[in-house]
């Protein structure tokens, strides 16, 4: 029978890219997985768990005869990755991405390749870990989960389908907006909850009292700080690249902070009560454990 994918390559096998060729094997719609990237003990390690069926560190010759690429890199990255497999590229290959910004992804393609392609369609899984690398990775990580796609004005249609169904096979919801919409919403669903934990872990870090505080931290502090594991090259990349959404939602944050503070200087327990209360309301309403 044939395989809705022949041959698909993924640039970047990490947690996110590894998942995604376990999720589409384990559906049994790929043929082929090829894993590329710079590091060749990594692609054996992927090749030795059975993510990926062959590995190629060259970017051209990895795409050549792919149905569909998968850039799975930092965001930082991008612009060199879509130099690199530009000469190996059909006009027949479906190109994709799965970097939290996407304006920074679109302009970077943009300059790369001289215009948008017709067959890139820039994507986002909402999904991860605070591990990283393959052998975090795992089928069944986009299940349940979002996946935003931000086509351009030059993606067509059949291109988006195409994405579409790839990601629809790994159990994720599948949702479309700009990429100027999403880069907004993740400044502030996902890119400062990143920040904030690691600012604070290394704030902590640096205190003479380390090491008793790291004893006994409790519960709460494990779950806030949890993403301050994750991979910091990723997360350099993020904050850099959408620095306008997230300096705009870090003005505000730190201008509610500021009225906490007053509140405790001031003894203001009034004050405090309604952000607690409002803040429990909000994400019992929003958020599901």
């Amino acid at each position: 029978m044939k395989k809705m994918i022949k041959q698909l390559t993924i640039i970047g096998v990490g947690l996110i890219g590894g998942s995604l060729a376990r999720a589409l094997k384990h559906a049994g719609v790929v043929d082929e997985v090829v894993g590329a990237g710079r590091d060749v003990q990594h692609l054996q390690r992927a090749l030795a768990l059975g993510v990926v069926d062959r590995i190629e560190t060259d970017l051209a010759l990895a795409v050549q005869g792919a149905d569909i690429v998968v850039v799975a890199t930092p965001v930082g990255a991008a612009e060199a990755v879509f130099r690199r497999i530009a000469p190996g590229l059909s006009v027949d290959t479906i190109l994709t991405d799965v970097g939290s910004t996407k304006t920074s992804v679109i302009a970077a393609a943009r300059t790369a390749f001289g215009q948008l392609p017709e067959n890139f369609v820039p994507a986002h899984p909402i999904a991860g870990t605070e591990k990283s690398g393959v052998d975090a990775s795992f089928a069944t990580l986009f299940e349940g989960r979002r996946v935003i796609l931000t086509p351009t004005e030059n993606s067509a249609s059949q291109a988006v389908t195409r994405v579409r169904a790839m990601w629809g096979k790994t159990g994720a919801e599948v949702v479309e907006t700009n990429a100027e919409h999403h880069d907004d919403v993740l400044a502030a669903t996902s890119h400062l909850p990143h920040l904030l934990a690691f600012s604070l872990v290394d704030t902590l870090a640096r205190l003479d009292t380390k090491q008793e505080i790291f004893e006994y931290a409790a519960g709460g502090f494990r779950d806030f700080t949890r993403i301050a594991s994750s991979d910091p090259e990723i997360w350099h990349d993020i904050c850099l690249h959408n620095s306008d959404a997230l300096l705009k939602m870090l003005a505000r944050f730190e201008a509610d902070l500021d009225s906490l503070r007053q509140a405790i200087a001031d003894n203001d327990g009034d004050y405090l009560l309604r952000v607690f209360t409002h803040a429990k309301t909000a994400r019992d309403q929003f958020c599901e454990d």
